[in-house]
């Protein structure tokens, strides 16, 4: 059976394998596919497409969008966007401005909580990244100021700890719409990460459903007990596509391994086959 990854991150956002780098663990993984679904950025597809065409594996032009709904962060994975698309790119463009001005704010925090660290030195260290989170972590690791990187995230910049700051999002809504224009289709990603009800995941869900959601990322790494037959039967209920990654960072997650996930992981071929026909039926 055909295998599958449709939740990949490279150096273009917060992971530590360039696309090229991701093809080639790709081909030698043994998987037909992949998507490049970097945080907020594009930058990374046209290398990533170059090299499944020199070594043979499908490759998937893709976007992983920060939302918010009901106080809980909500990310939607774009598939087959175009990245020249100028709503996007103009999205992307503010993301990234954000974000610059929120690591500045958290490296001086972590400064007044006595860190020897400047923006200076993690940009350096970064030039080809969109400097985030991880990037911060993996320096504070690096030069011996904390045990790990988990440590930066549970102690220092994790959401709700000292010298976090709060990203600037837009809803999920506004990212399918987005994603759309950009001729793609949009995933609601990892449902089972977020911190919502019940009732308040199938309010988003439906939301999400009348802009035009395509798709549930129903196959996750972290998926625990029934939570796949689960999405799977929210999808059903609400005619959305399946879809399913690992979320693989490289060594910055290196408990996430690319097309098994933590050696749980298996995402058939068949989800890539409906979503493409959705997808140039659509065009």
């Amino acid at each position: 059976m055909k295998q599958i990854d449709l939740h990949t991150h490279s150096t273009g956002s917060d992971g530590t394998f360039t696309p090229a780098e991701l093809v080639t663990e790709a081909k030698k993984t043994g998987l037909s596919a992949i998507a490049l679904t970097d945080h907020d950025s594009t930058d990374g597809i046209a290398e990533l497409m170059a090299a499944g065409q020199k070594y043979g594996i499908e490759t998937i032009p893709g976007v992983e969008l920060s939302t918010e709904y009901a106080e809980e962060e909500i990310h939607v994975v774009g598939l087959f966007i175009d990245p020249d698309n100028e709503s996007l790119r103009e999205q992307l463009r503010i993301f990234r401005d954000n974000r610059d001005n929120r690591n500045l704010k958290m490296i001086d925090r972590l400064r007044e909580e006595g860190f020897d660290i400047t923006a200076e030195a993690i940009y350096e260290r970064n030039p080809d990244s969109v400097v985030a989170r991880p990037h911060i972590a993996r320096y504070l690791a690096d030069t011996h100021q904390i045990p790990d990187i988990q440590t930066a995230f549970d102690r220092y910049i994790g959401s709700g700890c000292i010298c976090y700051v709060e990203r600037y999002k837009i809803t999920p809504m506004r990212a399918v719409e987005l994603i759309h224009e950009a001729g793609g289709l949009a995933v609601l990603a990892h449902p089972c990460l977020y911190k919502l009800s019940d009732e308040t995941l199938l309010q988003m869900i439906t939301e999400m459903k009348a802009v035009g959601l395509d798709g549930i990322e129903a196959v996750y790494s972290c998926n625990e007990g029934d939570d796949e037959q689960k999405y799977r039967r929210i999808a059903a209920d609400f005619g959305l596509l399946l879809s399913g990654g690992s979320d693989f960072h490289g060594s910055n997650k290196p408990q996430i391994k690319l097309g098994s996930g933590k050696g749980n992981l298996s995402v058939p071929y068949e989800f890539l086959e409906e979503l493409k026909r959705r997808h140039f039926t659509a065009e």
